[in-house]
């Protein structure tokens, strides 16, 4: 019984690990770029314009705002064919004016709407593959939480950056357990496991202190 709980949880480790494999380098990689502030251009920033006409808005614009906004402008932007996660909208009601940003990770698009003619400039810019994982990293926290994530994809990607999370901590425990069965491996592997909570709480009191 004991043999076959460590097949289970070595093939676990071995599987689940590879599986994840990607998810963790997109965030290990874009921490990279976000601390340094530095991100590589593989290709050159693009941008196009275009002019949309005879677009629907919802009748009670006045009165929304936040997710129900978002919400109720959905079909304008199918009908503008933009699609994507928006961000905050801004009304402006005495330039009679919808600014609508629109992300989807390495795109930015901006939809400008006049209220009184229906008709929208829409400026999409081309960010490239670097300032996607970043976007990728900071999409499932917790800057204003009441309108992010209405864009289905994005959701999905936070329920698959959720999972890296668990799944993260099974590999460091199922990892710990597969080290004390492997009594060959518990001399070096104490030595590493106490350096690295070393190292972590050290790094923790001097940021602290």
């Amino acid at each position: 019984m004991r043999g076959r709980f460590y097949r289970l949880i070595r093939d676990l480790h071995l599987y689940l690990g590879l599986f994840i494999s990607p998810f963790v380098l997109v965030f290990a990689i874009s921490v990279f770029f976000l601390v340094h502030t530095w991100r590589p251009r593989i290709a050159s920033e693009t941008s196009a314009a275009r002019v949309v006409s005879s677009l629907p808005l919802p009748a009670d614009l006045q009165m929304l705002s936040g997710r129900p906004l978002i919400d109720a402008l959905k079909p304008t932007l199918e009908k503008a064919d933009v699609r994507g996660e928006v961000g905050f909208v801004r009304h402006m009601v005495k330039d009679e004016r919808l600014i609508i940003p629109v992300t989807i990770p390495g795109r930015e698009t901006t939809v400008s709407i006049s209220t009184a003619s229906r008709e929208a400039t829409i400026v999409t810019r081309e960010t490239g593959l670097a300032d996607a994982l970043v976007t990728l990293h900071k999409s499932p926290g917790q800057h204003v939480p009441s309108i992010r994530m209405n864009w289905f994809y994005m959701r999905a990607w936070r329920w698959m950056a959720d999972a890296t999370v668990y799944l993260i901590l099974f590999i460091s425990v199922s990892d710990i357990y597969l080290w004390y069965v492997l009594r060959a491996e518990r001399k070096v592997g104490f030595i590493l496991l106490f350096a690295g909570a070393l190292s972590f709480f050290g790094m923790a009191y001097a940021l602290s202190h």
